[in-house]
C-alpha cells in the first residue's frame, strides 16, 4: 500500500460506535454548549426580574427602612441589634430566593439539556498536559480556537447591535423621566430596563440556536473512528477468529454431548446402516408427532449407534427412511409430515418388540415418498 493510500485509510471517516460513545461518556466527553447555558441563565434572570423584581425590591427597601430607623436604645442593646440584623438578613434571603431558584433551575436544565446528566471521575482528574504552555498556545491558534474567537466576535456584534437599537427606541422614554417625580420615575425606569434586558437576552437565542448544532457536529467529529479502529473494536467485541472457532467447537461439543444424552432415552435409532443414523423419540402425552432427538453421519453416526447399544436402544436399518429424516429434518424438530406413516409403522413395530409380541428379525416395508428420497435438502439442516 502506498503512503497516500495508508494516509487515507487512517482518516477518521467512520461514525463512532456505541462502545466508543459509551467510553467517551465515561470519560466525561459529552455534548455541552456554553452559549445555551448563557442564554438560559440570562433569559431566566430577565424573566425572573420582571416577575419577582417588584416584590424583591419592595422587600429590600422595607429591610433598609427598618434597619435605618433603629432608635438609640436598640442601637446600644447588643441583643436587640442582633435580633434586628437577623430579621433583616432573613428578609433579604426571602426577597432573593424566588429569583435565585428560577436562575438555578434554568442553569441546571440548560447544562443537561444536550449531554444529559453525567458524572465522570476522569473528567475531574488532574492532567499535567493542561499546564503545557506550548499545547495551550496551539489550542488558542487551532481551528477550534479560531471558531471560538469568531463566535465571540459574532456574539459581541449581535448583542451590541440589538442594544443600540433598543437604546435608540427608548430615547423618548428616557428623556421623559426628567419630567416625572422621583418614585414614579424610578418605577418607570425599572420597567423600561426590565423589558429592555429581556429583549436584549432574546438575541442570545440566535447564538444558542447556531451553537447547539455546531457543538453536536463537533462532538460527533471528535469521536469519529478510522476503519482500522472499527475493525479492531469489532474483533475485541466479537473475539478473535481463533477464539470464535474455539467457541464454535465447544458449542458443537456441548451440542453433541446433549444429543448423545438424548440418544440414551430414544425409542429407536434408524440407520443407513453405516453412513447415517437418526434417533427418534415419541411421548404421546407431550408430543404431537415423533421427534428427532439426534442425527449424524460418519463418526457421529457411529457414536450414536454405540450409545444406543450401551443403553439397549433398538437399532433398525432402514436406509431410505434414515436418509429422508436426516436430510429433511433438524434435531429437535418433529419428523416431516410426509414420513408420518412410515415412522408410525416403525414405532408400532418397536413397541411390539419391547412388549414381546413380535419377532425382532421381521423386515418392515417402510415406504418413503419419492419427494423425500433426494439426498440434498432444500436448505442445509443443522445437526
Amino acid at each position: 500500500m502506498s503512503e497516500m493510500e495508508n494516509e487515507n485509510a487512517q482518516e477518521r471517516t467512520e461514525q463512532a460506535t456505541p462502545k466508543r460513545q459509551r467510553e467517551a461518556r465515561e470519560k466525561g466527553q459529552v455534548v455541552r454548549s456554553r452559549e445555551l447555558n448563557t442564554m438560559a441563565i440570562v433569559l431566566a434572570a430577565a424573566g425572573g426580574g420582571l416577575m419577582f423584581g417588584s416584590d424583591m425590591l419592595g422587600r429590600l427597601a422595607q429591610m433598609m427602612r427598618q434597619s435605618l430607623t433603629l432608635d438609640r436604645t436598640q442601637a446600644m442593646n447588643s441583643h436587640a441589634l442582633y435580633s434586628a440584623l437577623s430579621h433583616a438578613a432573613w428578609q433579604a434571603v426571602l426577597a432573593v430566593v424566588p429569583f435565585m431558584i428560577t436562575v438555578s433551575i434554568a442553569a441546571l436544565v440548560a447544562s443537561v439539556a444536550l449531554g444529559g446528566i453525567n458524572f465522570s471521575s476522569d473528567a475531574l482528574g488532574f492532567k499535567w498536559d493542561r499546564l503545557d504552555p506550548i499545547a495551550g498556545i496551539r489550542r488558542v491558534f487551532s481551528m477550534n480556537g479560531l471558531m471560538e474567537l469568531g463566535k465571540a466576535l459574532a456574539k459581541f456584534i449581535l448583542v451590541s447591535g440589538v442594544a443600540v437599537i433598543l437604546l435608540w427606541q427608548q430615547i423618548p422614554g428616557l428623556l421623559g423621566l426628567g419630567e416625572q417625580s422621583l418614585l414614579p420615575a424610578l418605577g418607570h425606569m425599572g420597567h423600561m430596563l426590565g423589558w429592555s434586558f429581556l429583549l436584549l437576552s432574546l438575541a442570545l437565542v440566535v447564538i444558542a440556536a447556531t451553537d447547539v448544532p455546531f457543538q453536536i457536529w463537533q462532538h460527533a467529529k471528535r469521536l469519529r473512528m478510522t476503519r482500522q479502529e472499527v475493525r479492531d473494536e469489532f474483533k475485541e467485541t466479537d473475539g478473535q477468529p481463533e477464539i470464535k472457532n474455539r467457541q464454535r467447537a465447544l458449542q458443537r461439543e456441548f451440542a453433541n454431548r446433549r444429543m448423545m444424552e438424548d440418544v440414551a432415552k430414544a425409542d429407536v435409532v434408524v440407520t443407513n446402516p453405516t453412513h447415517y443414523a437418526v434417533a427418534l423419540s415419541y411421548d404421546g402425552e407431550k408430543m404431537n408427532a415423533p421427534r428427532v432427538v439426534a442425527k449424524g453421519k460418519g463418526p457421529v453416526a457411529a457414536r450414536i449407534r454405540e450409545v444406543a447399544r450401551e443403553h439397549h436402544v433398538i437399532i433398525y436399518s432402514a436406509p431410505p427412511l434414515a436418509r429422508a429424516i436426516y436430510f429433511h429434518s433438524r434435531v429437535g424438530d418433529e419428523v416431516p409430515a410426509a414420513l408420518y406413516v412410515a415412522v408410525a409403522q416403525l414405532l408400532a413395530y418397536i413397541y411390539r418388540i419391547k412388549s414381546g409380541d413380535t419377532d425382532p428379525e421381521v423386515d418392515l416395508d417402510l415406504s418413503v415418498p419419492s419427494s423425500m428420497t433426494l439426498d440434498q435438502p432444500r436448505s442445509e439442516p443443522r445437526e
